[in-house]
């Protein structure tokens, strides 16, 4: 018994993959990659979180908003999305998407910065200030070749040479 069970009115775990045709996942994660790529996913999981008792309201001002938007972008899956966004279990899976993204993303941002700190110890010290004056760091598929440069190849050689 967990404490969402001693809770009442609290919510059940919902399943992200769940009762989800192929279509409304794709335009699910799209979202949710977006969102995370533009750096966005905390305050979407608060807009998300603190508006998702009024997920109908909203998906009906949607309804109201499709002729203005239809006008301004061409937005294939709109009405996918506003159904979605009507029922409250798939704005909680929307959520669950946005901080999985986020998860991936910043392990991806971890491994860069190990990667990048090993680079920069290999450069002279004018080397480096003109990497940070300049802001051009490398990215990661460079600096996976640079390294290689210098006979760091591996995770396994990146957590060895950065103790």
């Amino acid at each position: 018994m967990g404490l969402k069970d001693m809770i009442p009115g609290a919510q059940p775990d919902v399943d992200p993959e769940g009762e989800l045709t192929p279509e409304q996942r794709e335009v699910l994660e799209k979202v949710a990659k977006k969102v995370v790529h533009w750096r966005m996913a905390v305050p979407a999981i608060m807009a998300l979180e603190t508006a998702k008792p009024l997920s109908f309201i909203g998906s009906q001002a949607m309804v109201f908003f499709e002729p203005i938007v239809q006008t301004l972008f061409s937005i294939k899956h709109y009405d996918t999305f506003r159904e979605l966004m009507e029922n409250r279990d798939n704005v909680e899976r929307l959520l669950l998407l946005i901080e999985k993204h986020d998860a991936e993303l910043k392990v991806e941002e971890k491994k860069y910065d190990k990667k990048l700190k090993l680079y920069l110890k290999q450069q002279t010290l004018g080397r480096r200030f003109w990497l940070w004056f300049t802001g051009r760091y490398p990215n990661s598929a460079k600096l996976d070749e640079e390294l290689t440069k210098y006979g760091i190849t591996s995770n396994n050689d990146i957590n060895h040479k950065e103790k």
